[in-house]
């Protein structure tokens, strides 16, 4: 373990000492390329079954959506949440309090969203110290992360948190590169590029995937691509997850200040303690987890509004919502009965392949 620390504060130390530059490209993308693989190490250990997953960190999915709370201790994390949910995160006044999670569910537009803290994500998770890992796993499979931030000294923990979760393979607020990769068994390394690259070349291009033991591949870049977005691509494991700065704390500064910072991207100010601007934290969630209600119309009865079958945005087709419901309910299927947005005319008659919007109402009529 304590080996693969040492290299990765190595190269890091020789990529802080390097200049950038074109004659650099080369070599700094052959040393990115050997961090992402040292980074991965850690994440999945290697060596067979030892030592089982951490007590207290396998949190049951549950609800529609997860949201995942990351911040340094004391940032006022466990007030938000507790606050936001009614529950109750032991808070104390001693660092790395949280240790276990504590899921709250809350209930927003009919939809059940599940809270999670993540305890720790602290310098150091990624190496492996702390609780790190399983709180890493389990943040891989948040629908959407909420970076808690004292509005005080918010930039310098900002940085130290995206590098963290950057370092376990989470993309914040970004889209896949677009970038094709495919292997082959023979004929070498074969690079199109369809529009004009600034840092890759056929050069680094090889010497990343020659890390990596690949020496035949299609290599198409879409867009003006990094060694980053290379590496990530190659990598293949991962995740793209929407992120929301939560600036707590707002009770202590001025309006003026304020003011700026309702113009940064991607922020809310909050105050956790007072429950300042919580309506406008949750209207953002909504917008970001980006979900689909469904109400469901039993047959010569009212639609029933309370409980909606809340679909990701991913995954919204007819048949998406049967499975929602029931593994069964496909094979019964006949038809569906569709009023709303998706469709021409109240009520549509449509069939399995059909995409539903936000806030249709539907019958389905069985076999």
């Amino acid at each position: 373990m304590s080996g693969t620390l040492a290299k990765i504060a190595e190269i890091e130390a020789e990529m802080a000492r390097t200049q950038k530059n074109k004659a650099t490209a080369h070599h700094l993308g052959l040393l990115k390329a050997r961090l992402a693989k040292l980074r991965r190490e850690l994440i999945t250990p290697k060596g067979g079954g030892g030592g089982g997953p951490g007590e207290g960190f396998d949190v049951a999915k549950t609800g529609d959506a997860r949201i995942g709370f990351v911040g340094f201790p004391s940032v006022g994390k466990s007030t938000l949440l507790s606050n936001l949910a009614g529950v109750y995160s032991e808070v104390a006044a001693y660092e790395f309090t949280t240790l276990t999670t504590v899921p709250g569910v809350i209930r927003y537009k009919g939809a059940k969203i599940q809270l999670l803290d993540l305890p720790g994500i602290i310098e150091g998770a990624k190496d492996g110290k702390g609780r790190g890992r399983q709180v890493i796993a389990v943040a891989r499979t948040c629908n959407l992360i909420l970076i808690v931030l004292d509005v005080l000294k918010p930039l310098g923990h900002k940085k130290i948190i995206e590098n963290e979760l950057e370092g376990f393979g989470i993309r914040l607020n970004s889209k896949p590169p677009n970038i094709g990769f495919k292997k082959k068994d023979k004929g070498g390394i074969n690079l199109t590029a369809t529009c004009p690259q600034s840092e890759l070349d056929a050069e680094t291009v090889k010497s990343i995937l020659a890390e990596y033991k690949i020496h035949n591949a299609d290599v198409t870049l879409r867009s003006d691509a990094t060694a980053d977005d290379l590496i990530d691509v190659v990598e293949g494991n991962r995740v793209y997850i929407p992120c929301i700065y939560v600036l707590n704390k707002i009770d202590q500064i001025s309006i003026e200040e304020l003011d700026i910072i309702y113009k940064v991207p991607h922020c809310v100010p909050i105050s956790a303690h007072h429950r300042w601007n919580f309506d406008d934290l949750l209207e953002k969630i909504w917008d970001y987890l980006k979900l689909v209600r469904i109400y469901t119309k039993p047959k010569g009865q009212l639609p029933d509004y309370t409980s909606p079958v809340v679909l990701p945005s991913s995954r919204t087709t007819v048949e998406d919502f049967c499975v929602k419901i029931h593994k069964n309910l496909i094979k019964e299927f006949k038809y569906a009965l569709v009023w709303g947005l998706s469709v021409k005319h109240n009520p549509q008659k449509v069939g399995k392949d059909h995409t539903l919007e936000d806030e249709d109402v539907i019958q389905i009529v069985k076999k």
